[in-house]
């Protein structure tokens, strides 16, 4: 048997990268999964990638009413939760003199606003017990230049594992986030950079890493696993570094 054998988890941001590798690890480990995200023909490719024991609910978890639809059919399918992984996120390079309120609100809308929500709906489904994970990064403790307001993102989702720890301690209910390093993903390419300026920044990146490396979605997905299991059952509260070592030293 699985170590996630018959829970039921959801992942949000769950059409590529990191959701995706996660999906696939839970329904590994015996999980029937439901995956949401944005764009309807990538998480219907994905839910195909899958091929078994998943869901998919298109939606945007800064829209309030299609987390509610999420849940909704949730609770229709199953009837409870046992995981949340809170892995939607976006980021663009702005240096601080470039920022828009446009960039500003898209970012927090959806690292912040929509990990939030995404926790709070879930949580009248929630079984006592259950593991909720969140998406940081180590640009949350990092200062990495043109990154200011992903950064402050990321901070926020950190202390949210903090304050939920001690919101949900009497449910028994274990908050821990996820901070990645540099991973392998499709946000690479979505980080408004020239493929000069793309080039220069991976490069600079590997050199801060002491492994060496740039990370793949599988390894944090396999952390992930980690916390969503009973392996972890007297841990919480805490900050998962998946970074190659960056945010290390």
């Amino acid at each position: 048997m699985g170590r996630l054998a018959g829970k039921v988890a959801v992942i949000t941001g769950a059409n590529s990268g990191i959701g995706l590798e996660t999906a696939k690890r839970f329904v590994e480990e015996g999980a029937h999964v439901v995956i949401t995200g944005r764009r309807k023909d990538e998480l219907d490719k994905a839910a195909a990638e899958i091929g078994e024991n998943v869901i998919a609910v298109q939606g945007d978890v800064s829209h309030l009413e299609d987390l509610d639809r999420l849940y909704a059919e949730v609770k229709a399918k199953f009837g409870h939760i046992d995981i949340l992984f809170a892995n939607a996120g976006l980021g663009q390079v702005a240096p601080l003199g470039t920022v828009t309120e446009e960039h500003f609100d898209r970012e927090f809308d959806i690292n912040v606003k929509g990990l939030f929500f995404s926790v709070q709906k879930a949580l009248p489904l929630f079984k006592d017990g259950g593991s909720i994970i969140l998406n940081s990064s180590v640009a949350g403790h990092k200062g990495i230049g043109g990154f200011s307001v992903y950064s402050a993102t990321k901070a926020a989702v950190r202390s949210f594992a903090r304050t939920w720890t001690s919101d949900l301690k009497d449910r028994k209910i274990r908050v821990n986030a996820i901070s990645p390093g540099p991973i392998e993903t499709p946000i690479f390419g979505k980080l408004g950079l020239t493929q000069e300026q793309f080039t220069e920044f991976a490069n600079t990146i590997v050199s801060s890493v002491p492994l060496g490396r740039v990370g793949q979605s599988e390894e944090v997905a396999a952390a992930a696993t980690f916390l969503a299991s009973d392996e972890s059952s007297y841990i919480t509260g805490i900050d998962l570094s998946v970074d190659g070592g960056q945010g290390q030293v």
